[in-house]
């Protein structure tokens, strides 16, 4: 099974706003005036095939304020993993594992068009546009695979931010460890069933 950079020109999308995701924004004094923008663009079930969906996000260049436009970030409720691909731009995938608010492993993808993430079992993930281009990613994910945002909301997003200075810690976490980076992946693997995984 492929990811497929699939024309979205004519689907319809849904959209999210900055209001939609204010609370996981770390530049307050920006959302103070800040217009009710649309960030980016989610085309859900493109494609279904063996119990997998495939979504195309569309996430425009631009700043949060001092920070890189990103998504609003979740947590899978459950055992199944997703995967991401880079179709055009670059994303960076960042990946926690919490235990309530306690951090227990974090860290970060950089890949770039044709370039790929795996999302483990129980990980929260955020992506980042951190380019001057648009970034434009396809995913397989299961059938069953549910998200939870709460965590993200409660703790005005994940446990790092990417800015303008850097990668900054979220001091509403607990022990957030040292931001480590690990490599994409190359390919796709052939056999997706290990998404679906209960």
């Amino acid at each position: 099974m492929e990811i497929e950079n699939i024309d979205v020109t004519n689907l319809k999308s849904d959209i999210r706003h900055l209001n939609d995701m204010a609370e996981v924004v770390i530049d307050k004094e920006w959302l103070k005036t800040a217009d009710n923008a649309e960030l980016y663009y989610m085309y859900r079930k493109v494609k279904h095939e063996n119990g997998l969906n495939h979504n195309i996000t569309v996430i425009p260049s631009k700043m949060l304020g001092e920070e890189f436009i990103k998504t609003a970030g979740h947590v899978h409720m459950g055992p199944q993993q997703e995967i991401y691909t880079v179709l055009e731009g670059e994303a960076i995938f960042l990946m926690q594992k919490t235990n309530g608010e306690t951090v227990e492993d974090v860290y970060a993808v950089k890949a770039r068009a044709g370039e790929s993430a795996v999302i483990p079992s129980f990980y929260g993930h955020v992506t980042i546009n951190p380019s001057l281009q648009d970034l434009k990613t396809g995913d397989w994910s299961s059938d069953t695979t549910k998200s939870d945002y709460s965590l993200f909301k409660k703790l005005t997003g994940a446990c790092y931010y990417y800015t303008k200075q850097g990668w900054l810690k979220n001091d509403n976490y607990k022990n957030v460890p040292d931001l480590r980076f690990e490599k994409p992946l190359k390919t796709v693997p052939q056999n997706l069933d290990f998404l679906k995984q209960n």
